[in-house]
């Protein structure tokens, strides 16, 4: 015990002086845990995955019994493996069949979805699947199809079963190595297989029961829509039901680079806002009764009319996993409020990232909770910290116009990083936008529909919609305006995989820890934009079909064909960020340049007739599968469609004066999403 001692003695004056604030912690060790699992480059057996839950529950009564130093030591273990467990678990109870193969012909289902693809064509979601010669145990429980042709005799019903041709096939992995992994999003939404169809849908049969929720919200978009033509209205269909199938490219465009993109998501703000005016009202109402506000518990009630309405809006709204995640947190935050506990605390944020975790721990991985939860920190932390403070708001009257001020520049700057990683852009005028918007959001949008949905029954909602129209007009008008000022769009580099845990570890640590080291928390964040900024791209990427081949020159990344492969040529130019057109960078390709890498590129079915000879290449790309198998022994690489299928897309990155091949599958791994 010699050494241990002082050693023991120093880790216990530590917690003590973390005494009170550790419990924030709890969710950031879970994602930890998840994060690890989901970093895995083999899938762990189901054997390893109880084992880790049976180690957590372990470890929890060990802490329980623990000293001052070393409970806290066994809770974060316990946490870590917990979250591991979770996330592996989810992976598996998500599980259903994937289409392993390339399928054409007819496709018979129930539409549970509608919205739009990323080429602006209507998707539909079908479930209760049946593909022709296919065994239902193979079949996909669920199918995402676009929808291109002529459509126009057909319109998409909540609960209608449908026939259509369409070409199927699995979900595409990373459009680099590295990317995001579409197999994996897929995955954990249920979806076994995606396509298109150009042909007709035929509508068999309009379905007698179920899906009651997803008809109410259809029903109340088109009505929303009817009352409310165009844009303004599939705004407004897209925040009160969650339907954004009538949203146009152009809005959507104008909404991201202006910033003002979350108001189209049904997410924490929108359930906030709800919640607080239903809240609000219902105190007032209380309060106008005095007989009744002065015998009941007002404020309890009305926290509970409010949580009823959030729930409801839940509902209506669909339910998905940002929906879930919003209401969780608001849901927290009302029940604070009938426990007569503080309401805005970084402990409620903390039970509502608990259940969201526990609930969809891959939610982890996607933007809208890193961007949520990144808001709310920052808000709780900074109002927080200026309540404490004791610093001045100013006169009574400035005091909202402040907060709007504050908490707009608050959440733009804890949610930048989040978003230029993710989206490859950052909005130089964003603040702007938001503080012009934002607050028309909460005193006039939102309780306007929330009083058109109250005088729906009574026929009387055009009247609240027209003064959500004026709103709405409003925020459409200045994303525009917003979006076509020069500069407004700043392309950003997509981070390495590091980078965006060590900027929010190193925030977290800054918020959350107690005393002066929390400065502490500066290194990670300076690491982590340091390797932002000296991350370089691949110098070559080839497409998982290899038809489609990206090299990077001085002037930016070069593109060998002109068309085709849109959305991989897209992400590549987004991913480097570069806001050239696809043009503009098919014009600085010349075959010089593969040539100069020592690759040849073979396309074509002729081409791929003749014999395969290196010519002096290191890597030789066939875009079609050769009528001969190329033979072994070979100075160079050979590349064929065959090999991509099983490596995925490909990437050459620079390593010192030579190049280093690696594949979409070296970096993703052999997972429970990509193995079927």
């Amino acid at each position: 015990m010699g050494i241990w001692h002082p050693i023991c003695h120093r880790i216990e004056a530590i917690w003590l002086a973390q005494r009170g604030t550790l419990f924030p912690w709890v969710p950031v060790v879970l994602a930890c845990g998840v994060g690890a699992y989901f970093a895995l480059r083999q899938e762990p057996s189901e054997a390893v995955l109880w084992g880790c839950g049976a180690g957590a529950l372990v470890l929890a009564l060990m802490a329980t019994r623990g000293r001052e130093w070393s409970g806290p030591l066994l809770w974060a273990l316990a946490l870590g493996l917990a979250g591991f467990a979770l996330a592996g678990l989810r992976a598996h109870v998500v599980a259903g069949p994937v289409l392993g193969w390339r399928y054409y012909g007819p496709v018979e289902g129930r539409i549970v979805g509608i919205d739009r693809s990323a080429s602006d064509a209507l998707r539909l979601t079908l479930d209760r699947v049946v593909l022709e010669r296919t065994d239902p145990a193979r079949t996909p429980h669920a199918v995402r199809v676009s929808l291109h042709g002529d459509q126009s005799h057909f319109t998409p019903q909540a609960g209608q079963r449908v026939i259509l041709t369409a070409h199927l096939g699995p979900a595409g992995g990373p459009v680099e190595p590295g990317g995001f992994d579409f197999q994996r999003h897929a995955w954990f939404l249920g979806i076994g297989a995606v396509g298109y169809t150009r042909t007709p849908v035929l509508r068999l049969e309009a379905s007698p029961g179920g899906q009651a929720l997803f008809r109410a919200r259809m029903a109340l978009s088109q009505h929303v829509q009817s009352r409310l033509p165009g844009q303004t209205g599939a705004f407004a269909a897209a925040i009160m039901t969650g339907d954004r199938a009538g949203l146009s490219l152009a809005t959507l465009e104008a909404m991201r680079i202006s910033n003002l993109a979350h108001l189209l998501a049904i997410s924490g703000l929108h359930m906030g806002l709800l919640a607080g005016f239903v809240f609000a009202a219902s105190r007032l109402g209380f309060a106008a009764v005095p007989r009744l506000g002065l015998r009941l518990p007002a404020k309890k009630l009305s926290a509970a009319l409010a949580l009823l309405a959030g729930a409801g809006y839940l509902g209506l709204s669909g339910g998905n996993v940002a929906t879930e995640r919003a209401f969780v947190m608001v849901a927290v935050m009302l029940g604070a409020v009938m426990l007569e506990r503080r309401a805005f605390s970084l402990r409620a944020v903390a039970v509502a990232a608990i259940l969201v975790l526990a609930l969809h721990p891959e939610a982890l991985l996607g933007p809208g909770f890193q961007m949520s939860f990144a808001a709310t920190v920052g808000l709780v932390a900074v109002f927080g910290w200026m309540r404490d403070a004791g610093l001045a708001r100013g006169p009574r009257w400035l005091r909202p116009v402040l907060a709007v001020v504050i908490s707009s520049a608050v959440a733009g700057a804890a949610t930048a990083p989040v978003a230029a990683a993710h989206f490859n852009q950052y909005s130089q005028f964003g603040l702007l936008a938001n503080l012009v918007s934002v607050p028309l959001m909460g005193v006039l949008v939102m309780p306007a529909a929330v009083m058109a949905t109250l005088l729906l029954p009574l026929g009387l909602d055009w009247i609240a919609l027209r003064l959500m129209e004026l709103g709405l007009r409003w925020i459409l008008t200045v994303a525009e305006w917003v979006a076509a000022l020069e500069g407004a769009r700043v392309p950003v580099v997509a981070p390495g995989p590091h980078v965006l845990p060590l900027l929010a570890l190193g925030a977290l640590f800054v918020v959350l820890w107690q005393g002066r080291t929390r400065a502490l928390g500066i290194l990670p964040m300076t690491l982590g934009v340091l390797l932002w900024g000296g991350g370089e791209r691949p110098v070559m990427i080839i497409s998982d079909t290899g038809t489609l081949i990206g090299i990077m020159t001085e002037a930016g990344r070069a593109l060998n064909k002109p068309s085709g492969g849109g959305f991989v040529a897209d992400n590549w130019l987004e991913n480097d960020g570069d806001d050239a057109g696809r043009e503009v960078a098919f014009a600085r390709w010349s075959e010089d340049l593969a040539v100069g890498h020592g690759i040849r590129v073979v396309a074509g079915k002729a081409a791929a007739a003749m014999p395969v000879i290196c010519d002096g290449a290191k890597l030789v790309v066939l875009s079609v599968a050769p009528e001969q198998p190329p033979a072994q022994g070979r100075d160079c690489q050979i590349i064929t469609p065959d090999t991509l299928r099983a490596t995925g897309s490909l990437a050459l990155l620079a390593d010192g004066p030579d190049l280093r091949l690696v594949t979409a599958r070296d970096l993703s791994g052999a997972r429970l999403w990509n193995s079927q």
